[in-house]
């Protein structure tokens, strides 16, 4: 028998990557693509829509598909995950941009959010879509986009000119684009936009009217796992069978099925997820409420989401910005060095504050600065600012389930640091997990197509492929981690007052 795959594209904040799996969740072939990060203003954040689509039609399928030495007629299904939020808006006619993509990390709206705040309050928009205003979300951005461009309103009233988030894009594209492609997004992207009703998973007409967004521009909401239709070049009559927001799609890479489990991507940002099942939890403690992800006809998954903003990009900053490592891997080395942070705490707030606090003005801050501290110590504040921020999230979850954490599932390129996996688990008090295949988010997408298409049977066999490489286990006493985390607040106080009066 001919071997088939299922190839997955995860178009994410930094790449593009085509993954090919096969049928027991294996990495068989990879490309990846980096593309242009624009920052034309203090706060902006852009990509280059046209630029994502060429490099994942040109190079990153055709060199997956090579890597594996196979055709697309070997191919069973694609899926696709997406960077969130990130705003793309196009002409129906021509497939161009009206400007570039704004992604989930600009902050140019927040003077916006804070109006709606004080204006309309929170309660409005998480009765309706289960989020509070921030920057993160699409909404505030259209809404940006029609205030600043000019006539651009009254073409997406007459159906001229298309919104979507990054798989909207793609798949657009990918069955034809001005030629008939389809213009649609699954329930989890869409509940990332402040304009999807989060129990009806409908676009949602008090939102579209508070936005002032014309429902003529809006994808059409479909199931996370569905077959949408069939793609033409460069993988033509290969059934596009699934797509995912990045974060859900590896919530169920990590096949976290059943109510109370979670997990946690570290990667540019990070992003713990807690299965919630079919029960819609509204946070009361600073998460969101969010879709997990929905297979056909079935009821929706819902999630707890605690997004943080700055985790693997702090590390980024300490090497690039500061120069005081070469590379990545060399922090956890240097911090290996010293005992402890000799009382250095590092809070990352380059564009505000994410989850629990969502607070925009927040600053980043660096607390205890003595002639004591060394490049060393540094380097052990930057990844303990990474432990600390997922533990003010667990908290959080803890405080807003029934069901408290008892295991927490990581992946993500941060994952391969150790000294950062047992800091996490001293500072959770709970196991810290990572499975063999660290791409979560790409099987995730994988997953759910193969799924569609009859490739994996159910979600019984999907567990069966997961399999633990690592585990960490709480190791810190108690009160020595209980006073650096009251240490860890204090610091997050200084951040949050910065911007203060």
């Amino acid at each position: 028998m001919v071997e088939r795959y299922v190839i997955s594209i995860d178009q994410g904040t930094l790449s593009t990557r085509c993954i090919l799996f096969d049928q027991q969740g294996r990495l068989v072939s990879v490309a990846q693509r980096e593309h242009e990060q624009y920052y034309a203003k203090p706060g902006w954040a852009e990509h280059d829509p046209t630029e994502i689509w060429s490099h994942l039609r040109r190079t990153v399928v055709p060199r997956a598909l090579e890597g594996a030495g196979v055709g697309p007629d070997r191919i069973t299904a694609i899926g696709i995950a997406n960077q969130r939020e990130t705003t793309v808006v196009w002409d129906r006619r021509t497939g161009v941009p009206v400007c570039h993509a704004i992604t989930w990390q600009d902050t140019r709206t927040s003077g916006y959010v804070e109006r709606l705040r004080r204006t309309t309050g929170d309660d409005f928009f998480l009765e309706r879509c289960g989020l509070s205003p921030t920057t993160y979300f699409s909404a505030p951005r259209l809404r940006w986009l029609f205030d600043h461009v000019e006539g651009l309103r009254a073409r997406a009233e007459r159906g001229e000119v298309l919104f979507g988030t990054m798989e909207s894009w793609l798949i657009w594209n990918l069955t034809g684009g001005p030629d008939g492609g389809l213009h649609l997004t699954d329930a989890t992207n869409a509940s990332r936009t402040m304009l999807m009703n989060i129990r009806t998973l409908t676009w949602d007409d008090e939102l579209l009217a508070y936005f002032d967004v014309p429902r003529a521009m809006l994808p059409e909401i479909r199931p996370s796992a569905e077959c949408y239709g069939m793609a033409r070049a460069p993988l033509p009559d290969v059934p596009i069978c699934a797509a995912l927001g990045d974060q859900q799609a590896a919530l169920f890479g990590q096949t976290c099925f059943a109510c109370g489990e979670a997990k946690c991507t570290y990667g540019t940002g990070s992003f713990l997820l807690l299965n919630t099942g079919t029960e819609l939890v509204r946070s009361r403690h600073g998460l969101l409420t969010t879709v997990g992800y929905q297979i056909g006809d079935e009821p929706a998954v819902y999630a707890l989401e605690g997004p943080i903003a700055v985790t693997g990009s702090l590390v980024q900053w300490f090497r690039d910005r500061l120069g005081l490592i070469h590379s990545a891997p060399e922090i956890e080395t240097l911090a290996r060095g010293v005992e402890d942070n000799g009382g250095c705490y590092i809070v990352p707030a380059f564009s505000g504050l994410f989850a629990p606090h969502w607070r925009s003005d927040a600053r980043g801050v660096i607390v205890g600065l003595t002639s004591y501290i060394t490049r060393g110590h540094l380097a052990r504040a930057v990844l303990e600012a990474t432990g600390w921020q997922t533990r003010e999230v667990v908290d959080a979850m803890n405080a807003d389930s029934p069901r408290p954490l008892r295991q927490l599932k990581v992946d993500g390129g941060m994952t391969s640091n150790n000294l950062l996996m047992q800091f996490l688990a001293d500072v959770l008090d709970m196991p810290v997990v990572r499975p063999m295949v660290s791409e979560t988010v790409s099987l995730g997408a994988a997953y759910a197509a193969g799924l569609v298409s009859g490739y994996w049977p159910d979600l019984e066999g999907l567990r069966r492929n997961w399999h633990r490489a690592a585990q960490w286990m709480p190791t810190m006493d108690p009160a020595r981690r209980e006073a650096e985390y009251e240490n860890w607040r204090r610091a997050v106080e200084r951040s949050l007052g910065w911007a203060r009066p």
